[in-house]
């Protein structure tokens, strides 16, 4: 259903009845989460936004986001979880499982055919036809898809495991994933077995394996485009599944092994450190602890992670802080009421200077350089001058004419070159030019032109610049320069006030240098923990703004020119970022 891109409808923050709705909508949908899960996932005070959409094949689809991520969407009045949100409750669905070979053919809008589904040695999990699945890789319980039953199992197993067992609706790596922080499945072991389980599981994986080679009709249902069905293709690499990939699933090493908490323990550990030791200067202190995790924590988060304090054990950022204040790292103290900051760091600290900053491992490179957008490069953006009809005597002689487009130094070349070639150099001042009827025309004012008869060549110069039309071209990486007249307007921030007598930070512009105004959001909905919305600029027309919850204009800052590396001059709005120890 997201194999291809989506268009977004609108993105609204949700209301407190419609929350509760949710609520029991998810404890209906999911009766086997518990009150506090439940309350988890949708949390009560915490920004969640319904994101409703159209699906490349025109399904309306309600999309329910939280921290950043799409957590839930709902098609034709029914509910299905995302694989971020079955990430956190792997055993939320029934869940089968098959060869990572077959992936890339789910991402690309294939449904799941029976031969590819591996036999556990208890059998394959009993559902109805129509039921609800989720679709994991072999070696890992984490969900790469879910899917709706085509059949029972009881019909599955009468089959011989032959025809269309799922048929998927959302995968990992598909346009909805990718909408969220684009992380990568965690690592799930499969449930603990004793060793008869285990020696039966390997025979029946070294018979998958031989059964998968014998296959040679191994096919998967394609997506339908312009309205015809592809046909079922043989694809001899899925039947030819290597016998080491199931045996890595059988021998998980120890990191595998940890819970989620566990793992999310560590990576907040990690961020810490890498923050204090590369990104923090004792310049920056005091330091917001919110500006802290916003702009440096989340900024040091390995490719394919993504940093989520209430998965961890510590659950909030000031419990986690104030162990590591414990640990005497770090001091820190609430300089205005209510909001603490980072006062000292204890840099000398063995545990900051023991650590070791993380390479980047093999996986997220290859995610990275495959599933992921390419990184942002922000554009060369060069001041153009365009020739108006009322100067284009001066520049006709050079070649030009109305509408060129000129450098400065181009101008300021073809300038010095009439003066010359028309002998207009004062012989007794060479700083001073005499103004022919071209030049008087040109630039002289009206009321100028019968006291004016000499000017100084910074003069000369100065003038003819401010007479021509200023105009700019864009350079994006890769691409051809676009050339606009007018001036490019800056990325604005301001401040607004709401009816409800709270802060919201607005940024305008975002297009014009490239930036996704959605993507944008998405990124500070999770690092100002701060409900975000995009909607139409006022007076601007195919133009869009994001609006934030608070006086956000620091994280901005931060994310726009550190991070993005925009020019400052192109940025305006910046000196609104409250000042540290006020509250926002």
């Amino acid at each position: 259903m997201f194999a291809k891109a989506f268009r977004v409808k609108s993105n609204t923050a949700i209301k407190g009845s419609d929350r509760r709705k949710l609520r029991a909508d998810v404890t209906t949908a999911f009766p086997t989460l518990g009150t506090d899960q439940v309350s988890e996932l949708v949390p009560g005070k915490e920004e969640l936004n319904i994101v409703k959409l159209y699906a490349h094949k025109g399904d309306a689809v309600t999309v329910y986001v939280s921290g950043g991520n799409p957590i839930l969407f709902e098609l034709e009045k029914n509910l299905y979880p995302t694989v971020y949100t079955l990430w956190s409750y792997p055993d939320l669905l029934p869940t089968f499982t098959t060869w990572p070979l077959v992936l890339e053919k789910l991402v690309g809008g294939a449904d799941l055919m029976l031969p590819g589904l591996v036999m556990p040695p208890a059998g394959l999990p009993q559902v109805q036809k129509g039921d609800l699945c989720a679709i994991s890789l072999v070696g890992n319980r984490a969900p790469v898809a879910i899917g709706v039953a085509a059949m029972s199992t009881a019909e599955m197993l009468t089959s011989g495991l032959k025809g269309r067992g799922f048929s998927v609706l959302h995968t990992y790596q598909d346009h909805l994933w990718r909408s969220g922080n684009k992380s990568s499945p965690p690592s799930i072991a499969p449930l603990a077995l004793d060793s008869a389980d285990l020696s039966e599981e390997k025979g029946s994986v070294q018979m998958d394996s031989t059964l998968q080679r014998d296959m040679r009709h191994m096919t998967l249902e394609g997506e339908e485009e312009n309205g015809e069905v592809h046909q079922a293709r043989e694809d001899k690499s899925l039947s030819e599944a290597p016998e080491d990939t199931s045996t890595r699933g059988l021998n998980q090493d120890s990191a595998d092994s940890k819970t989620l908490q566990e793992q999310m323990d560590e990576l907040l550990q990690q961020c810490f450190l890498y923050a204090l030791k590369c990104r923090v200067k004792k310049a920056d202190l005091p330091l917001l602890t919110s500006t802290f995790l916003g702009s440096h924590m989340f900024s040091c988060c390995p490719e394919g992670r993504q940093l989520d304090i209430k998965k961890s054990s510590y659950k909030k950022l000031s419990k986690f802080l104030q162990q590591m204040q414990q640990e005497q790292i770090i001091q820190v103290k609430e300089l205005s009421k209510g909001v603490e900051s980072i006062v000292a760091v204890d840099w000398k600290h063995p545990r900051i200077t023991s650590f070791v900053i993380p390479e980047p491992s093999p996986t997220s490179q290859t995610i990275q350089e495959g599933s992921r957008e390419q990184p942002y490069h922000p554009p060369d953006i060069k001041p153009l001058y365009c020739v108006p009809a009322s100067m284009t005597l001066l520049f006709q002689e050079s070649g030009h004419k109305k509408g060129s487009f000129l450098e400065g130094s181009e101008v300021r070349m073809i300038v010095i070159n009439y003066a010359k070639k028309n002998d207009l150099v004062d012989a007794d001042n060479k700083n001073l030019v005499k103004l022919d009827p071209i030049l008087c025309d040109c630039i002289l004012e009206k009321n100028e032109q019968h006291t004016v008869m000499k000017l100084p060549w910074d003069s000369l110069l100065t003038r003819c610049l401010e007479k021509l039309q200023p105009a700019y071209q864009v350079t994006f990486p890769g691409q051809e320069p676009i050339v606009k007249k007018g001036r490019i307007c800056p990325i604005d921030i301001t401040l607004a006030q709401r009816a409800s007598n709270k802060k919201v930070t607005v940024v305008r512009n975002l297009e014009a240098y490239g930036l996704d105004p959605y993507s944008v959001a998405a990124i500070l909905q999770q690092r100002c923990q701060a409900s975000t919305t995009v909607t139409p600029a006022p007076g601007a027309k195919d133009s869009l703004q994001v609006q934030i919850q608070g006086n956000q204009v620091h994280h901005l800052g931060w994310l726009l020119l550190e991070e993005y590396q925009l020019p400052r001059k192109h940025i305006q709005g910046l000196e609104k970022a409250p000042k540290p120890g006020k509250k926002k």
